[in-house]
């Protein structure tokens, strides 16, 4: 599928949001961006709020990407994957400047990816891609209406390659999905994408 409409300016943001299985599943995405990837990552993934996660260190050794837990009130870098902490909602404000909140749990969970990407919807609109991985529940499907709501695109991991289908499905079934792809397609199409506007 293509998206469905021209873009006239460049992507400036990708937000990927995973849950059961999804650790597995960052790991081939993210390894498969180059270290001058032109934009920030910014990451939800369902974690288990009673333990200290070694996400980011897990995660760092597989790409070449800068991999770290986000802080509030930090600007985001091109080539930068920042990962929502245990139990705190990740929101971008425009500018690209981070924000933590320990609001109240959406769909059952905290971090949401819901708040994530309508929060990217709107302080990027067109410039930003929303990409939904393996997991259980329905976050993030009304947050890529929200992406797609204001021009950006919506990539999701086909079911089918999921270890988990229940987030694809659920995106799928908002009908605003962009690509289907199965997981180790996924990197190549950012990478792309997010370069083609600056050639």
């Amino acid at each position: 599928m293509q998206p469905s409409a021209a873009r006239s300016d460049a992507y400036e943001v990708v937000a990927l949001a995973s849950s059961a299985g999804g650790i597995n599943g960052l790991l081939t995405l993210l390894g498969g961006l180059d270290a001058d990837l032109p934009v920030p990552v910014l990451v939800v993934q369902h974690l288990d709020p009673r333990h200290r996660t070694v996400i980011a260190e897990v995660l760092g050794r597989r790409t070449k990407l800068s991999v770290k837990l986000a802080e509030d009130h930090e600007h985001v870098r091109p080539g930068h994957v920042y990962l929502a902490p245990p139990d705190r909602h990740l929101l971008v404000r425009p500018g690209g400047r981070l924000a933590l909140t320990d609001s109240e749990l959406v769909h059952f969970v905290r971090p949401s990816a819901d708040l994530l990407f309508e929060s990217v919807a709107g302080a990027y609109g067109s410039r930003a891609i929303a990409c939904v991985l393996t997991g259980t529940g329905r976050d993030g499907a009304m947050g890529v209406d929200a992406v797609k709501s204001r021009g950006g695109t919506v990539i999701v991991q086909d079911p089918a390659t999921a270890e988990f289908r229940g987030m694809p499905d659920a995106a799928l079934g908002t009908g605003t999905v962009d690509f289907v792809l199965p997981l180790d397609e996924i990197a190549a199409v950012i990478s792309g994408l997010v370069r083609t506007e600056r050639q």
